[in-house]
Order: C-alpha cells, then sequence, then structure tokens
C-alpha cells in the first residue's frame, strides 16, 4: 500500500518550474544556458516596495499575528484598485490576500468544487489549472484551441463542454501561456453565456496590466454584472510589480464565498507573512512607473522574438497581445532531422533545445497541447536574442 494519498500522487509536477530549475542548475554548473521557462520578470522589485518592506520588518506589530483574510489597509486598496482597474464596485470584505496567486486559485477551488463537478478549461492552460481542479475531485474538461483563431474560443464550443454537472469555468485574458487577450465584445459573449446557465466564473487578472497597443484589457464581471454573485477574481502582484518571489495575491468574491475562503485559510496558513502584506500595499498604492516601463520593454521583446521565430521554417507563432509569453507552434518541425536526431514531439524538441543548444523551454504538452512551445521573454534583450538565435541555428 502507498503511504502517499491517492489525491497528492495524481498531481504533476510543475512543468514550468521544472523547466526552469533545470536550466539554473546546468547554468551553475557552468553551462552557457537561456531559459525562456520561467515566468517572471527580470526586473528587480521597486525600490520604495524594498524600503516598505524593510520599515515592516523593523515595526513589532508586524511579528505578530493578523487576520487571516489580510491586513485590513491591504484589502481596502486591493478592493479600490479593483474598483478603478475592473470599472466594478467592490468592497474590502469581499476581499482574501493569499500566499500568491496560487494558494487564491487553491482557496477557490476548495472553497467551490465538490467531486464530481465539471470545470470548464481552455487549452493552451496553465499547468496548474486542471491539477487544482482534480485534487477536490473536480473533472476538469477541456476546450483546445490553436494558432488558427489565436488561441481564442467561442461560446458554441464552451457550450459543447457544458453539462448538467458543469460547475465553473476558468476564464483568463491575458492568457499564460498564449499571451492572447480577448475582446470586450468576446469577453460578454462568452461571461452572458455563464450568466445564463449559472456557471461560476473564475477570472485569473493576474496579467491584467501588461496589455500591449492594439489590444484592450477588460473585466468579465463589469461587461457582465449578473455574475456578481457567481465571480471570483483572482490575481497578484508577482507578475505587474516583479514581485514573483515576494508572494502576495488575493481573491476577489461574493461575500458569502469570501467568508468560506477565510474560513478554509485561517486553517490552513492564517495570515500571509506582514512584511510582504506591507510590500504589497506599497506597490499597489505607490507609483505605478515601473509598470509603464516593464510594459515598453516587453512590447520590444514580443516583436523581436515573435519575429526572429517566424524566420524559423515549421514554426509559426501568433504575436501575443499581452503578459510576457509567446507560444509558437513547432508541428512544423516534427518528423524532421536536425544533428542526426529526428524529432516526434515538442516534449522531445524541448530535451533536444536543452542538450544541443542549451536553450530552456517548456513544451506544448505541460499546456494540453503538444506540438508548441512556450517561450517567456520576460528575460534580457540580449539573452533573448542569442537563445533564439540558437534556436534558429539549431533547426536551419
Amino acid at each position: 500500500m502507498s503511504e502517499i494519498s491517492t489525491r497528492v500522487s495524481k498531481i504533476a509536477e510543475s512543468a514550468t518550474l521544472a523547466v526552469d530549475a533545470k536550466a539554473k542548475a546546468l547554468k551553475a554548473e557552468g553551462k552557457p544556458v537561456i531559459g525562456f521557462g520561467a515566468g517572471e520578470p527580470d526586473f528587480p522589485t521597486p525600490p520604495h516596495v524594498v524600503e516598505a518592506a524593510k520599515a515592516a520588518a523593523e515595526n513589532p506589530a508586524n511579528h505578530r499575528y493578523t487576520p487571516a483574510s489580510g491586513l485590513p489597509d491591504l484589502r481596502t486598496a486591493i478592493a479600490e484598485a479593483t474598483s478603478r482597474d475592473d470599472q466594478i464596485q467592490v468592497s474590502a470584505d469581499q476581499v482574501v490576500v493569499t500566499n500568491g496567486g496560487k494558494q487564491a486559485i487553491f482557496n477557490t477551488m476548495a472553497t467551490l468544487i465538490n467531486p464530481g463537478d465539471e470545470v470548464i478549461i481552455q487549452a493552451p492552460y496553465w499547468v496548474t489549472y486542471p491539477e487544482v481542479v482534480q485534487v477536490f475531485g473536480g473533472v476538469p474538461k477541456i476546450v483546445m484551441s490553436d494558432e488558427t483563431t489565436n488561441y481564442k474560443v467561442t461560446v458554441k464550443e464552451l457550450e459543447k463542454a457544458r453539462s448538467l454537472k458543469t460547475k465553473m469555468l476558468i476564464f483568463v485574458s491575458p492568457s499564460n501561456p498564449t499571451g492572447t487577450v480577448y475582446t470586450p465584445e468576446e469577453i460578454q459573449t462568452i461571461g452572458k453565456w455563464a450568466a445564463k446557465h449559472e456557471i461560476w466564473v473564475m477570472t485569473d487578472e493576474i496579467y491584467q496590466h501588461l496589455v500591449y497597443p492594439g489590444n484592450q484589457y477588460a473585466s468579465i464581471l463589469n461587461l457582465v454584472p449578473d455574475l456578481a454573485e457567481r465571480c471570483v477574481i483572482v490575481s497578484g502582484v508577482a507578475k505587474t510589480y516583479a514581485m514573483t518571489g515576494w508572494r502576495v495575491g488575493w481573491t476577489v468574491g461574493p461575500k458569502n464565498f469570501t467568508k468560506a475562503s477565510i474560513n478554509l485559510q485561517s486553517h490552513m496558513t492564517s495570515n500571509v507573512s506582514n512584511v510582504a502584506q506591507r510590500a504589497a500595499l506599497a506597490a499597489i498604492s505607490g507609483p505605478q512607473d515601473i509598470v509603464k516601463t516593464m510594459l515598453e520593454s516587453f512590447d520590444k521583446r514580443r516583436q523581436t522574438m515573435v519575429k526572429m521565430l517566424n524566420d524559423i521554417d515549421g514554426v509559426n507563432c501568433p504575436m501575443p497581445g499581452g503578459a510576457f509569453y509567446a507560444y509558437p507552434s513547432v508541428k512544423g518541425l516534427l518528423g524532421k532531422t536536425f544533428n542526426g536526431k529526428t524529432i516526434n514531439s515538442s516534449m522531445e524538441l524541448a530535451e533536444f533545445a536543452l542538450d544541443e543548444a542549451n536553450v530552456a523551454l517548456v513544451p506544448g504538452e505541460a499546456f494540453g497541447t503538444p506540438g508548441y512551445v512556450r517561450m517567456s521573454y520576460a528575460l534580457g534583450d540580449d539573452d533573448l536574442i542569442e537563445g533564439v538565435a540558437r534556436l534558429q541555428k539549431l533547426f536551419s
């Protein structure tokens, strides 16, 4: 008999973190690895945020337990930012501060999903979504998309996946791993469909501030107010403020959901680190210059990366509208032989790129769509150009 629970033994390791860890290990061995795996900005956390953390660490009030739901000042700031950015009215008592965006998603599933409940997830999907659904006995219902529609799905396709057991739709725009941004009209259509069928929506807004010219961010809850009692927003400071290591996220949802989620968190983790919460408060409430600076850099990088990738015969990469990922199709490379090796899958291609060119990619198998790779352009310009140039040479 296995000593590990069936529930946990079924969880797959995070492929994105695994690729990043392997790349860093190879770098530590002295190999010139360029990693496109990790989804984190290469910018430092803004100085005023770090200073706020230093001051918080010196204040004895932050050395003690605080409310499991989050510091009152931070909950208020999150509510105000959500109201401002999503153009909806929410209050502080609808907010729960969590240990990063992952716990926000974990809390949401734990609070809402019962065994047998079906959750509709678009593929390509972020690796954590289906895993967390399954932890609580839910059933992921995957709706496929590809580069021909710029990785968008329609209500018609969602309707095919719906059944009497459908409890939730996970919606994300801008998307990880594709960078796809749905138009307000597309979002409204999907939201009205969910509201009509009384389906909960978990909307992941972690990349809402990383949207490029020609694209428009829109909140599904703003466009479809009828979802107010069946919509949970998950977000955090990680991507917008280069704070991936600080581990501060949150949920914003109906008050009955929030109360239940707080009860859960009071037993699971209690409060998030007070120092990190104070840093997050400074990020949200302070100067927003860093956001514009990062966005301008990411915009240049995405254009460079997409152009260089599309110069590789057999690669097709749509232009992402947000976040900091490109998601090229590499299906045109499969079945071909390079350096004496025939590549039959995107998994093999990623292994080959790491072994032969010291370039770390995340294969599409991790996101539910074999035949693709995810490449983050949240790394320095020189490394980006050098890394893609190595791929051009390897697959020429």
